[in-house]
């Protein structure tokens, strides 16, 4: 009897121990592109992919600027944006998401710093991504990594692949350069 009672308490509490640890992992990256990619595809629009830390502080600022009143709309009428975390300390590993590090590096953003971000078609075909390059260089290898745009140049950057991959007007990307332009 006591070696039942003990078999089922520790059936229990292996039961709840993994529970506990299912519920605090992240998605795959996987499930989290092909769910972007579906609502893309449906709504006829881009993928801005971005790539972040708990800890990262310009992530934050970028967050901040995407999500701000005046560019929240903006941004959401013409991109599916998601997010993959990557990079994070040793007692928040369980935020990364299985996969994401892997995508990163395929988007030449091993050694970009965060947030790194590309823009991706409904297919997952690359638009661009958040380096600027010198003129010339080929975009199959890495710039100089904009992050969250601040300087003029980086704002301009991220404006001009804004205005390529999206239906935003003059009008509305000045908007976005002008909250930017605040995040230094």
């Amino acid at each position: 009897m006591n070696k039942l009672i003990l078999s089922l308490t520790f059936t229990i509490l292996f039961s709840g121990v993994v529970n506990i640890a299912n519920a605090q992992k992240a998605k795959s990256s996987t499930e989290i592109m092909e769910a972007a990619y579906k609502q893309a595809s449906k709504e006829k629009k881009n993928v801005l992919l971005i790539f972040h830390a708990s800890w990262c502080s310009w992530c934050k600022k970028m967050d901040a600027a995407i999500n701000d009143k005046a560019c929240k709309n903006l941004f959401e009428k013409n991109y599916c944006i998601v997010h993959l975390t990557v990079e994070e300390n040793d007692k928040n590993k369980n935020l990364e998401n299985p996969g994401a590090e892997e995508l990163k590096k395929k988007f030449h953003g091993e050694s970009s710093g965060l947030p790194f971000w590309v823009i991706l078609d409904n297919t997952g075909k690359l638009l661009g991504d958040s380096y600027i390059r010198k003129d010339g260089q080929s975009t199959d290898l890495p710039g100089e990594n904009i992050g969250c745009p601040a300087a003029e140049n980086e704002v301009a950057a991220f404006s001009a692949l804004l205005k390529r991959t999206s239906k935003l007007t003059d009008e509305q990307l000045l908007i976005i350069e002008e909250r930017f332009k605040h995040n230094k």
